[in-house]
């Protein structure tokens, strides 16, 4: 479209307040996306929205009056329902649209780019008839920093610009210092028609990602994790970024763990879901910096990292006063938040599973009037919540956010933790020999255990290398060898640490309290400051006894016994081996291009484990590898 074209189309949409509000933004290529969406989806009108005060209230009252969200008793909260086929982010759905004879591996969904755009142009082809478009600029990671991401979300939701102002750092006045740069993302979705306010044609749900132009296209779908196009739909155009310009782009969190004489060590750490990220982030008596996603740079050769968001859109099952004691007081005072797909009572309070409150035998949920014993029309019963129930909250309303939390430089990263769900493996805290072996050892053989109760089939364990998965936008080799190269001109590289919550006896006991974490994550505090000596084991560094018998007693008041330490950090030789043995099978056969150093990781680990077998046998006491 011609530059005079594009400022005839936003003459002809667009009031003169909000096409003056535009305007204020001088860059081409946003008036020319902002012109293209409105001629696509052809909305009755165009609000755009700034970063001042009004505009953003007029955006949370959208949301009520237009039945998106309804307001609940405590001031400032509301609750939102997704479809009963709208729960969680759709894979199947979900694509990157690749020029012909471009491929990001197995496992990694994609689609011919011209194919797909016409698809998602014909689907988007007028669904804003008769609504009102909203624009709203934001950015990742803390504004006017070398860490910034400006965006802009076009949608017909308030729901979702709604969420990203309570997620997101505002983004209208660095647009402004933008200029008439095109280095930004853009987004753009559409709900489509609504059934009693949720998408009614989850049928034709698609959430498209053009990785050459920086673009998403979403429609026919509300979950934020399919509409909310900051969060992991940003993610997956920011690791293709992050590529070409030497950072990295992690699922992870961002913490202050806080050590002797007032010291504060920064961790990063990733784990797949339900494996114990958000409580980690959220340890008793550290700081939170940010739950999610974290942006690495090196800074005169010192890594550092920031949280990309300034908010949290957690899974609300289990959140309870007992286990979360910060979170559920956020939750449970007037503020701004979001709920979803919780219960909500007859008289309009929220429950969910897991709160440890008495749950109301009816109610209202997103299936709509609900009683107790509820089935759905497959005769599944349908739960008080949606286990994937969400809040979403500012983390300025948590008592424990770090001081730095919103720190332009970002904070100094002294160590990374990778954690998945293990029950006959890992030891519960591991440190790699170094950098390289951390990356290959630790990270990119991340697994998640699944269990019986949750899956029906116990012991069947996902690969998730980094955790990153489901949103790499490069092939995994590649993604694998920049995180290598990442720390070779850093002064110093953080030290990497594996951990695992979930290790159980034979009886199928776990031999880790769920308070526990926290003195393995203290202790890696002490680690990366040469506070403490370490064991070495055939994998890695682990903690002595007297170390962590002491940190159990300061922190939890718990006497820490040599049984339960031998028990927890035996070396299980056949289980490594066999780990060893099954992610090297995935890496030969999945990942074409694997670097040769993953295979020569794996190599020495199995010939120092075999070696100690002949020497110590198939489990080795701690104890014994000390005394070596």
């Amino acid at each position: 479209m011609a530059a005079q074209n594009v400022k005839q189309v936003l003459q002809a949409k667009l009031d003169s307040k909000n096409y003056d509000k535009l305007m204020a933004l001088a860059n081409d290529k946003l008036h020319k996306f902002v012109a293209d969406a409105i001629e696509l989806t052809k909305p009755a009108t165009v609000f755009v929205c700034t970063d001042a005060p009004e505009d953003i209230d007029y955006i949370r009252k959208l949301a009520v009056k237009n039945g998106e969200e309804k307001p609940l008793g405590t001031k400032g909260h509301t609750y939102h329902f997704d479809g009963y086929n709208d729960q969680g982010r759709d894979k199947e759905v979900t694509k990157y649209l690749l020029a012909p004879g471009k491929t990001l591996g197995k496992g990694i969904n994609s689609m011919d780019k011209q194919e797909g755009t016409a698809e998602i142009y014909g689907l988007m082809d007028g669904i804003m008839a008769g609504e009102e478009m909203l624009i709203c600029f934001f950015c990742l990671g803390p504004t006017n920093s070398d860490f910034s991401i400006s965006c802009v979300q076009i949608t017909d939701s308030s729901y979702v610009v709604h969420s990203e102002t309570i997620l997101y750092r505002h983004g209208y006045e660095q647009f402004k210092r933008f200029g008439n740069n095109p280095g930004f993302f853009r987004f753009l979705h559409s709900q489509g028609e609504l059934d009693n306010c949720v998408s009614k044609n989850y049928d034709k749900k698609r959430i498209y990602i053009n990785l050459d132009d920086e673009i998403v296209y979403s429609v026919n779908t509300q979950y934020a994790g399919n509409t909310v196009g900051l969060k992991k739909l940003a993610l997956r155009l920011a690791i293709k970024r992050a590529e070409a310009e030497g950072w990295l782009a992690e699922h992870m969190f961002a913490m202050g763990v806080h050590g002797p004489n007032n010291r504060v060590t920064y961790f990063t750490g990733a784990f797949p879901s339900a494996c114990g990220k958000t409580s980690t982030s959220m340890l008793p008596g550290q700081t939170i910096i940010g739950d999610d996603i974290a942006y690495f740079r090196k800074k005169d050769g010192q890594v550092r990292a920031v949280n990309v968001e300034k908010g949290i859109f957690g899974i609300i099952q289990d959140v309870n006063a007992e286990d979360d004691p910060v979170i559920y007081k956020s939750l449970t005072t007037p503020g701004e938040v979001i709920f979803g797909n919780v219960l909500i009572s007859n008289d309009g309070k929220p429950y969910w599973i897991g709160m440890k409150q008495p749950i109301p035998d009816t109610g209202t949920n997103h299936s709509g009037k609900w009683t107790k014993g509820k089935k759905d029309a497959k005769g599944a019963e349908i739960t008080p919540s949606h286990k994937n129930a969400r809040y979403t909250i500012a983390i300025s309303s948590l008592e424990n956010r770090d001081p730095l939390a919103d720190a332009g430089e970002g904070v100094p990263v002294g160590g990374i933790i990778y954690g998945g769900r293990d029950s006959d493996t890992w030891v519960p805290i591991e440190q790699a020999f170094n950098w390289t072996e951390g990356v290959v050892a630790k990270g990119a053989v991340l697994e998640s255990e699944t269990t019986a109760a949750t899956i029906g089939a116990e012991g069947v364990r996902t690969f998730n290398p980094m955790s990153n998965l489901d949103f790499l936008s490069i092939p995994i080799g590649r993604y694998i060898q920049i995180n290598l190269d990442f720390a070779k001109d850093a002064k110093k590289a953080p030290p990497i640490f594996s951990v695992n919550y979930f290790l159980k006896d034979e009886k199928g006991k776990y031999l880790n309290g769920m308070a526990d974490k926290l003195v393995w994550v203290l202790w890696a505090e002490l680690c990366v400051n040469s506070d403490v000596e370490k064991i070495e084991t055939p994998t890695g560094y682990i903690p002595k006894y007297e170390d962590l018998k002491k940190l159990f007693k300061d922190n939890l008041n718990k006497d820490y016994s040599r049984a339960d330490y031998v028990k927890q950090f035996t070396v299980r030789v056949k289980q490594q081996l066999a780990k060893i043995d099954r992610v090297e099978k995935i890496y030969k056969e999945q990942v074409s291009d694997a670097p040769e150093v993953v295979f020569e990781v794996f190599s020495k680990h199995r010939d120092r484990l075999k070696k100690a077998q002949e020497k110590l046998g198939d489990n080795i006491s701690p104890f014994d590898l000390e005394s070596k």
